[in-house]
Parts: structure tokens; C-alpha cells; sequence
């Protein structure tokens, strides 16, 4: 598979699918069943049911000036997700340079390493080189996970360790992710897809939820996938979202489903609430 997949090279290459029947929320963009997506994404979701609606566009100048106005905050509920004790105004002090006392260095790591792929991001969307490809996931995950992966910046079995991809579930389960083995082949399903889908917000919350079930890399998938679908949000004009920590619980609700019923439905409209529209007025 090259790095830059078919639907990326230009509109004309997008694969029309049939009109949507008229009952059907217009925000929706794409008449594609849960088993035409589980076949290629090895995840399913109802569209009818996520309000894409939600996700605000403006313009993907806009959209990286608040993502740039937010980095502090997008960075502290990425890190408390994962059970980081940084609080915001610490996380803030932090990316002045000062140092926090009484802090492990690991959870400081993880927050500079955050920054750096949010940073990461930001630049590539600013110069119109971010692409929905394995080597920009990639580049991403070797930034975020870069202390806490076993091989960073590649899939499971790429490096000199294989196996893992098993998940834990908040209800105390566990299920495994993809094989290694079949690990590339989900994501040049998971591509052609997402490819033929003409709503972006679609293409990246539907990204997001099988990147995270197919746990390509030993740790930080969430976080990349986040990255990935921040990426995909700006790039095409809309509002990055943030999943705050405040709703940790329904987060992890939302997750325990997709793990044990391959149904990202609850997790993609979870996903969706979670966006602001800000007024118009507000857009600056």
C-alpha cells in the first residue's frame, strides 16, 4: 500500500455511493450499512444515530488558531484520560518551562510528549502536508508514546517484539485487538473505506473508533487515533474536538462497547457531544 491512499489524492476519486433516503438527517453523508463498514474497518457504526452536526466548520485556518489557543487544555484531558495527575494549571506551568515539584518524571514525560505530537500536528496541517497514512500515524505515535510504547513509532511486529494488542476493559474484561500479522491489511481496509465517505467528520470519528479496536501499536493507540482524527477535523475545515476528562465514565462506557460488540456507534456519538459550536460571533 503507498502512503497516500486513493481518496487522498483528489475529489474525483471519491467512490459515490447512493442518495441518502430524504428522512435522514442531511448532516449525514454517506448511505453505508454497519456491515459494509465492520467487513473493512472491523468496526460497525449507525450514522443516523451520531449528530456530525455538532462538529462546527470554519475554516482550517480558524480551526488550528483555537487548536493553538487550546493546546494546554487539549493536552492536560489527553493526559488525565490516561490517569496522568497533572492538573491544568500545572500542565500549563510545564509548557512555560518550569519544572513541577513533588511529580513523577514519568507523568511530566508524558505531558512534554503530548505537546510535542500535538505540536507535531499543528505544523503538519499548517503546511497542507498532513495525510491520513500510516507514516503520519506513525510520526505521530512515535512522539506521544515515545516513553511509554515497547517500540514506538510502529505497528505490533514491525520492530524486534511481537504480540500484544490485548485490552483491558473498565468493567474488569479483557478482549484482544487485532493479530499483528493482520494488522496492515485492517488499515488498507480501514482507508479505502474511510475513503469513500464524503462527510469528514464521519471519516474521522469512524477513524478513531477502528484505529483504537485495531490497537496497531503496544501502547498510546487512543492518543494517536485522537491525533489522527484532529488532524483529519482540521485539515478538511471543522472544529478539533475535546474529549474531556470530566466525562471520563462515558468515555470508557463508550469504549467497553466497541471492544466487546465491535459496535463504534456509542462511541462516535459520545465523540460528537462532546463538541462545542461556538456562536459566529465567536468564531475569532
Amino acid at each position: 500500500m503507498s502512503d497516500t491512499p486513493r481518496w487522498a489524492v483528489g475529489s474525483e476519486q471519491y467512490v459515490r455511493r447512493p442518495e441518502r433516503p430524504a428522512h435522514v438527517d442531511a448532516s449525514v453523508s454517506t448511505v453505508s450499512t454497519p456491515d459494509d463498514a465492520r467487513a473493512a474497518t472491523g468496526v460497525r457504526w449507525d450514522a443516523t444515530r451520531i449528530d456530525f452536526g455538532r462538529i462546527r466548520q470554519t475554516s482550517t485556518a480558524r480551526s488550528r488558531f483555537r487548536f493553538e489557543r487550546s493546546m494546554p487544555d487539549l493536552v492536560w484531558n489527553a493526559a488525565a484520560l490516561e490517569g496522568n495527575t497533572f492538573t491544568l494549571p500545572e500542565v500549563r506551568t510545564l509548557l512555560d518551562g518550569v519544572t513541577i515539584g513533588g511529580k513523577r518524571i514519568e507523568e511530566a514525560e508524558q505531558v512534554l510528549a503530548l505537546v510535542d505530537g500535538y505540536g507535531r500536528l499543528d505544523d503538519l496541517v499548517g503546511r497542507g502536508a498532513f495525510t491520513l497514512t500510516k507514516e503520519t500515524s506513525d510520526d505521530l505515535h512515535g512522539r506521544v508514546a515515545r516513553h511509554e510504547a515497547i517500540e514506538s513509532g510502529a505497528f505490533r511486529g514491525e520492530g524486534v517484539t511481537g504480540g500484544g494488542g490485548a485490552v483491558q476493559l473498565a468493567n474488569g474484561g479483557s478482549v484482544e485487538g487485532v493479530p499483528q500479522e493482520l494488522l496492515q491489511e485492517r488499515l488498507e481496509g480501514m482507508l479505502d473505506y474511510l475513503g469513500t465517505l464524503r462527510d469528514p467528520r464521519e471519516r474521522a470519528l469512524g477513524y478513531f473508533a477502528a484505529a483504537t479496536r485495531s490497537q496497531f501499536y503496544f501502547d498510546g493507540n487512543k492518543r494517536t487515533a485522537r491525533l489522527m482524527m484532529s488532524g483529519v477535523l482540521m485539515a478538511a475545515g471543522y472544529e478539533v474536538v475535546n474529549v474531556p476528562f470530566a466525562r471520563k465514565y462515558e468515555f470508557n462506557q463508550a469504549l467497553d462497547v466497541l471492544f466487546t460488540d465491535d459496535d463504534a456507534t456509542p462511541l462516535m456519538a459520545f465523540i460528537a457531544d462532546c463538541a462545542t459550536t461556538p456562536a459566529p460571533e465567536a468564531a475569532d
